[in-house]
């Protein structure tokens, strides 16, 4: 069932130059499923001929057109949700149904950039003095080279890839290595759909050679990435020398700050579904529970509970809902952090192991009693662990949620409007929910602040992250 992933350069899949592969591993085995075209330098300076090539096609389409397109890919996205999920699956180990849930998001996003790609509208400004016009135009920046994850394989490429041709940008996307199939049979949509040789291109390889090639080179004149804020720091300013255009989409450690007068079970039966959904391995997953003392023990047991009924295995298995790491190296890095915790003070409520010795598996695990000083609550986790600790006031529960350099999503339970009012005008946030999960729809900003990164990937935002605005003023003759 698992392809043997290639390169995609100027409309066609295919080989290295070099004949170069890397493995795929299966996070639930750990066993070999595929293996990988890996992209050298030759391949790299043929996907820059071949974007340069196709943004000179794709810029001179209509919007009208280039919208009709992307509707099309929508459709065959959704088509073939049930032929792409399943190789989400087996590489990157979520649960099929949140696979397919990925896959078919997808397309609704590409939905809607399309419409938006026939708004991308420039203005008059009224001029000061008589048969004089001013016209502010948007034109697509330029080839983009952009860099992508592997915890939603398909998701945070999409977004890229939609906002750049929404613009009427074309993109060399460098996916991710240990999730590759399903994004290849994903970008084969866009090749069905009928975009044109050149404008979308699939590298993979080395990150760093990739990026270091890339980014400098004089044909791309925007990136966005997806990863760490130490990564992602490098290349902002790599591209920062070249004065390259940048969206930068970083890590976080959300806070979900919980009030006495919330609804306790609302919010524990949201906050549980989202923390331990991909196994925690979301950028925006809450990870700091912050509890007012009246409702900490309450809290605490209910979530507990919902963690411990979470059924850990093969994310094939349809009775699973929370599947492997999705990297061998995250167990490890779990360990040192619960370790750390626990040395300093911290309390195991539930979980804190590895599961069985085959396969990526963790428990989902709750710590209580954390304190600022702990690795954990400094260090993004990216995995399954819930930290608790409790608070008294307002002025207290959002000192701490702003402490961290972090500021990308936030989350916030309460009944009080006073409350709610304070906490979005004072947490440092790019993204705060209040009584609902309500981030990463296609038509709001989805974005974080201070090193979280910069810029938007979501609502009007992250179309004009593709667009240079351009004055043209004319005295009449």
């Amino acid at each position: 069932m698992y392809p043997a992933v290639q390169l995609l350069i100027d409309g066609a899949w295919g080989p290295s130059a070099s004949g170069e592969t890397l493995p795929v591993l299966n996070p639930a085995t750990g066993e070999t499923i595929g293996q990988l075209a890996h992209a050298g330098i030759p391949d790299l300076d043929r996907a820059l001929a071949a974007v340069q090539k196709g943004f000179e096609v794709w810029r001179k389409m209509s919007a009208y057109d280039r919208s009709k397109i992307m509707r099309k890919a929508a459709d065959l996205v959704r088509a073939r949700v049930d032929t792409i999920a399943p190789l989400m699956t087996m590489e990157q180990g979520k649960p099929l149904a949140e696979a397919k849930m990925e896959t078919a998001f997808s397309a609704d996003i590409i939905e809607w950039f399309a419409e938006e790609a026939r708004r991308a509208y420039g203005r008059v400004v009224p001029a000061r003095a008589e048969n004089i016009y001013q016209l502010v135009l948007k034109e697509p920046v330029g080839p983009v080279a952009a860099f992508t994850p592997w915890n939603f394989p398909i998701n945070q490429a999409n977004r890229k890839i939609c906002g750049a041709l929404a613009a009427g940008c074309s993109i060399i996307v460098k996916g991710p290595e240990e999730t590759p199939a399903s994004l290849a049979a994903y970008i084969q949509c866009w090749l069905d759909a009928g975009v044109p040789a050149g404008v979308i291109n699939l590298v993979y390889g080395v990150p760093a050679v990739i990026s270091e090639y890339l980014i400098p080179h004089p044909v791309i004149r925007k990136i966005s990435f997806t990863g760490s804020t130490p990564v992602g720091k490098h290349l902002a300013a790599l591209a920062g020398a070249h004065m390259k255009r940048v969206t930068m989409e970083l890590g976080g450690h959300a806070p979900a700050m919980i009030f006495d007068d919330a609804n306790i079970d609302t919010a524990v039966n949201i906050l549980a579904a989202n923390k331990f959904r991909n196994a925690g391995q979301v950028c925006v997953s809450p990870t700091r529970f912050l509890i007012q003392d009246g409702v900490h023990d309450s809290f605490v047991e209910k979530f507990v509970a919902k963690a411990e009924a979470q059924k850990i295995g093969n994310g094939m298995d349809p009775t699973t809902t929370m599947g492997p790491l999705a990297n061998g190296r995250r167990v490890p890095a779990m360990e040192s952090l619960i370790a750390d915790a626990v040395q300093k003070g911290a309390t195991i409520a539930t979980g804190g192991k590895r599961i069985g010795n085959v396969g990526n598996f963790f428990e989902p695990t709750v710590l209580t009693g954390i304190t600022p000083e702990m690795r954990v609550m400094n260090e993004e986790p990216f995995g399954p662990i819930a930290l608790f600790s409790r608070f008294s006031t307002l002025d207290e529960v959002i000192t701490e949620a702003n402490r961290l350099p972090f500021g990308l999503a936030s989350y916030a339970y309460t009944s009080s409007n006073h409350t709610a009012m304070s906490l979005g005008t004072r947490v440092e946030v790019g993204m705060l929910s209040i009584n609902h999960h309500g981030i990463a729809l296609p038509e709001v900003p989805f974005g974080g602040v201070k090193d979280s990164g910069y810029g938007s990937e979501g609502g009007l935002e992250a179309i004009e992250a593709y667009l240079n605005t351009k004055l043209v003023t004319q005295a009449g003759i």
